[in-house]
């Protein structure tokens, strides 16, 4: 069950994240539901490959539910999603001209 909050809290941040990033590059936005989506994928993503990398907080690859594990996902949700919607945004407008 743990795994599955951490996954959750993955996907809320990288949903967020996308949502920050769009909002901050108008240029690469692709729209609230866009970003959100992108953000979600990116959100999963990203938590997971840091976790897997051992590169997330201490606790994160065995499913722990610290406070550090926590804001390690959080951050790696977070980041992943705002990286994820900037490429998309990137080779959309690279498609579109």
């Amino acid at each position: 069950m743990e795994g599955i909050v951490g996954l959750i809290i993955q996907l809320v941040a990288g949903a967020v994240g996308g949502n920050v990033v769009g909002s901050l590059a108008k240029n690469l936005s692709l729209g609230t539901l866009g970003n959100s989506l992108a953000g979600i994928v990116g959100g999963g993503l990203g938590g997971t490959v840091l976790a897997s990398l051992g590169l997330g907080a201490p606790g994160m690859e065995g499913g722990g539910m610290d406070i550090g594990a926590i804001i390690g996902q959080v951050a790696g949700g977070g980041v992943g999603g705002g990286i994820l919607m900037v490429i998309i945004g990137v080779i959309r407008k690279a498609l579109g001209k």
